[in-house]
């Protein structure tokens, strides 16, 4: 029989708030065997995280916390502080969600984890320094002993996260909790962070607790698979047996909400009209100077190209979904068509005009038809302002002849065409859910019914069924108003589901363009052909036989001219500063254009 590691029986968590008790975890009971993957699925409010800080005493004042933890046969609930310092990082330990909170920000790298090693082990100074070293670049971290003398932030994203498991794997702890750790994480990185931790759980056979909402990372990583909600486990079982044949309908549910790119679309597009295009952007670039921090140059500045010469055109009723991974220029490329961000250089013309920079008064009349929801509508809603005033703002601005009465109407209106109750309509955001706040934010957009609205990462931070609800409605308000969408996304699954057209962004340059169906079933570019294969993907057979398509190392900085050629090494001036060869578009089929690239680099990556 297969030895288990941690042991949950019947753990029940309540807060006691000025509201009443609040029940978090309610009666939960787990296993995890060494060297097992179990696997911790469900939304948030699920009680997820929480069943396991509280396990281990990291919860506030006001918790209780009733039940049984058994760690390798010895129970812990309830130990004196004393103790569990000792035990916490040396037996069990956490990689938390955002490294950027977790690590000590004045604090370096070496610094950080030599306090594991001197609290743990009692080892200090240049043994210390060896050891941090060899678990650096055992997690893959490029020129380990530079990166000693780092801060947090002045790592990326994904090296802090690196950094954040080498801490939690030194000790070689018998239990890692992984709390949501790819969730923040581009598609790539994603994808290297997790085969880090499968890696590492295989060489030290550690038992790995892996929580997350996201179906695709627990079939590709997991063993078995525990599914709650509202504070109960409702099922568990083995991946392959909850992923087939799931018995609870919670279960089933957050199945089916998941988008696939290799399922069918549960989102029914309409058809965008033919005529000519409502928005053609040619040529756009958007630039930032940045100091360089060379002492020797003090003073000087690069150029950062955040958009380096983007041209698309979009349709009356379209989507066009823009994907790519953080510092791309999704976001930049966005907020200079609708005039938020000034241009270097390029030309937006909407509705047959064309936007000049000089033209404020022009920009501010199309403001009407051009709108923006935002990935966090708690920091785009002023919460001072109820929800009525917040939708009801852009009628103030561009429908002055209304009277009170009749923007009230409009909004109750509009309320209802979004799902939203208009009883609610003098509630303020932090009375709402996540999902009713992004309906509210998709409400404000489409009240004066635009011809363009940009959903900038407008999903990202929903569960997956409220994620599913979002995207329906904004199919249908696009059927309603034939209203075009620009579509921010790094989850590719997200953007099929919605999107007519794709355009993949790689440093502030276009790769690949074209169908959404085509691109994301047949990829010709390697970078897009590597973030497909990073997309996890909520099957796990599929998960274990998807083909690897790996991009070595993290992104090249922006300021180097020769990054956007990454792919075309062929043709790159081995200098930092020099003006380089751009990528020609090639059409491989009707509408599918491709960007320039080495043969050898394709089959490389593959």
């Amino acid at each position: 029989m297969t030895e288990s590691v941690l042991e949950i029986s019947n753990l029940a968590v309540t807060f006691d708030t000025p509201d009443g008790e609040v029940e978090a975890v309610k009666g939960v009971s787990l296993a995890i065997a060494r060297g097992e993957c179990l696997g911790i699925v469900g939304e948030s409010g699920s009680g997820k995280s929480q069943t396991f800080l509280s396990a281990f005493g990291l919860t506030s004042e006001n918790a209780r916390v009733v039940g049984s933890v058994k760690f390798q046969g010895r129970e812990v609930l309830g130990l004196p502080r004393r103790e569990l310092d000792k035990f916490r990082g040396r037996h069990v330990a956490f990689v938390f969600q955002d490294p950027l909170t977790a690590l000590t920000p004045h604090l370096t790298v070496e610094s950080q984890m030599g306090e594991v090693l001197a609290h743990h082990f009692d080892v200090k100074g240049e043994a210390a320094r060896r050891r941090a070293i060899e678990w650096l670049e055992r997690v893959r971290i490029p020129e380990a002993e530079r990166r000693l003398s780092q801060y947090p932030h002045e790592l990326s994203g994904g090296m802090r996260q690196r950094v954040m498991i080498a801490m939690a794997m030194m000790a070689e702890p018998e239990l890692l909790v992984a709390d949501e750790p790819t969730t923040a994480l581009d598609a790539t990185v994603q994808a290297q962070v997790l085969d880090l931790i499968e890696d590492l759980r295989k060489d030290t056979h550690a038992a790995v607790a892996l929580i997350t909402h996201d179906m695709g990372v627990i079939a590709r990583m997991a063993q078995r698979v525990a599914v709650m909600r509202r504070g109960e486990v409702v099922e568990t079982g083995a991946v392959d047996e909850i992923y087939a044949a799931p018995k609870a309908d919670y279960t089933r549910m957050l199945l089916k909400a998941v988008p696939r790119i290799d399922g069918d679309r549960y989102v029914a597009l309409p058809q965008p009209d033919s005529g000519a295009p409502i928005l053609k952007v040619d040529d756009v670039r958007v630039t930032f100077p940045v100091r360089i921090k060379d002492r020797s140059l003090f003073g000087k500045t690069k150029p950062l190209r955040a958009v380096d010469g983007v041209s698309f055109s979009l349709q009356a009723g379209e989507t066009l979904g823009i994907v790519g991974e953080s510092g791309c220029g999704k976001s930049t490329l966005a907020r200079a068509v609708v005039q938020l961000l000034p241009r270097n250089a390029g030309e937006v013309t909407f509705l047959g005009r064309n936007l000049l920079p000089s033209e404020r008064e022009a920009i501010r009349q199309s403001r009407k038809d051009l709108q923006i929801v935002f990935q966090d509508p708690l920091a785009s809603l002023d919460p001072r302002m109820t929800l009525g005033a917040s939708i009801a703002e852009p009628l103030l601005a561009f429908a002055p002849e209304l009277n009170r009465e009749q923007r009230e109407e409009r909004v109750k209106e509009m309320m209802k065409q979004v799902g939203l109750d208009p009883e609610l309509i003098n509630r303020y955001p932090h009375e709402l859910s996540g999902g009713q706040n992004q309906r509210v934010g998709v409400a404000r957009a489409m009240i004066l019914k635009p011809k363009l609205v940009v959903c900038d990462e407008a999903v990202s931070a929903l569960d997956v069924s409220i994620q599913a609800q979002i995207l329906k409605l904004l199919a249908q308000l696009q059927a309603e108003f034939n209203t075009s969408f620009l579509f921010i996304s790094h989850d590719l699954a997200v953007v099929r589901e919605i999107s007519h057209n794709v355009l993949v962004l790689y440093l502030g340059r276009a790769v690949e363009y074209g169908p959404a169906e085509v691109i994301l079933r047949d990829p010709r570019h390697p970078y897009t052909r590597a973030l497909l294969a990073a997309a996890p993907t909520p099957d796990p057979d599929l998960a274990r036989s998807k083909p690897r398509v790996r991009l070595v190392g993290d992104l090249p900085s922006p300021l180097d001219t020769r990054a956007p050629l990454r792919f075309l090494k062929s043709r790159v001036i081995d200098s930092p500063d020099a003006v380089q060869y751009r990528p020609q578009w090639i059409e491989i089929a009707p509408g599918h254009f491709v960007a320039e690239h080495d043969p050898t680099e394709a089959s490389a990556a593959a």
